[in-house]
């Protein structure tokens, strides 16, 4: 990994390279982001260390969403994460007392109370979202030097920080294999790749993720008189080459083929049979995918078709994903070393023929 060079800082700022000069959130995570080009180690290097050092916990999709902008972290989680890069001890109070002015600056007018600015890392546990799912703004008025200052770090972050960022957000979401962010203020025509697309494309859907050596299990409902049972994944392919197997009863039965990567309409829906001779007579099903790929693997919605009498007709589905309990709980699902569970708004291809792979 080496350090990105997108350019000089922004005009007039070349002394605000240290934590001494953050002012506002996207300062915060412009320099968090340095911090992490400079240390050349992997997220999940960093959760190792974190975890040798016996302080607080450093999941590698907390790192990914604080080097992304999407969440202001807790105090200790940036502490953790310094040390992790191995910035020396006697630097880490300027890096704490910058993390409270922009504490300060995030709240807004009239929220102020007893708990102080390190009460909770995002009020309502919002990741720096209003209710109406817009970001929260990082550098108001009230962020010391205002004015002037905030409006040259905006004209200036487009190339230093914007590098910084993507480098991060690209290492991050490559390494722990997650879906990538939700868009932000999407208008259900435009989705996180910029492009804009039909709006009768686009779906939001909430799901799972976990790494090579996690798994997923659930049980679905059939008919005894099936001569055929198909499991039709809704799937983010925006991560690549997601590779799992399948054991139906624990018994092997097929595999979830990688897919190459589509940066642009992300979701499919991929297809797999079941060997007849393992679903035939059978009324219920226990699925479980293993993760055996070094991209992840996620999902969002399971259908079961089965076939009766040469006709395909829709057996079960499960509903994966926090917003979605009852469908869990009913199908007895459960994930083994899950590491995301959230949304994603994306764009299913513009041809409906292309919306099913296998």
């Amino acid at each position: 990994m080496s350090e990105v060079h997108g350019g000089g800082p922004p005009p007039g700022a070349a002394e605000a390279t240290g934590p001494e000069s953050v002012t506002c959130h996207e300062d915060l995570v412009r320099l968090l982001a340095e911090q992490f080009a400079r240390a050349d180690v992997s997220l999940r290097e960093l959760q190792a260390r974190a975890d040798r050092s016996g302080g607080a916990r450093l999941p590698r999709s907390t790192c990914a969403d604080m080097l992304a902008g999407r969440r202001f972290p807790k105090k200790a989680v940036m502490v953790a994460f310094l040390r992790g890069c191995r910035v020396p001890e006697q630097q880490l109070p300027a890096w704490e007392r910058a993390w409270d002015r922009v504490r300060i600056s995030r709240l807004p007018a009239g929220s102020w109370d007893d708990r102080g600015p390190a009460a909770s890392d995002d009020p309502q546990g919002s990741g720096g979202m209003h209710a109406s799912g817009r970001p929260r703004a990082a550098c108001g008025p009230q962020a010391a030097g205002g004015g002037p200052r905030r409006a040259v770090l905006l004209a200036g972050i487009a190339v230093p920080v914007a590098a910084a960022l993507a480098l991060a957000v690209v290492v991050a979401l490559r390494l722990t294999g997650r879906p990538e962010p939700r868009p932000e203020g999407a208008s259900g025509q435009t989705v996180d790749s910029g492009q804009t697309v039909d709006s009768g494309q686009i779906v939001t859907d909430d799901g799972r993720a976990f790494p090579r050596g996690g798994s997923s299990r659930f049980t679905v409902s059939v008919s005894p008189a099936n001569t055929g049972v198909r499991l039709i994944r809704r799937l983010d392919a925006g991560v690549g080459l997601q590779d799992a197997t399948i054991t139906l009863d624990g018994v092997p039965a097929a595999r979830w083929r990688p897919l190459l990567e589509d940066a642009v309409h992300k979701w499919r829906n991929q297809i797999v049979d079941l060997p007849p001779g393992l679903t035939a007579g059978r009324r219920a099903l226990t699925v479980v995918n293993t993760c055996v790929s070094d991209s992840g693997f996620n999902e969002f919605l399971y259908t079961v078709e089965h076939r009766i009498n040469g006709v395909w007709s829709v057996a079960d589905r499960v509903d994966v994903g926090p917003d979605h309990p009852a469908s869990e709980a009913a199908h007895d699902y459960r994930v083994v070393r899950g590491d995301w569970a959230h949304h994603q708004t994306f764009a299913y291809p513009p041809r409906r023929e292309d919306w099913d792979v296998r």
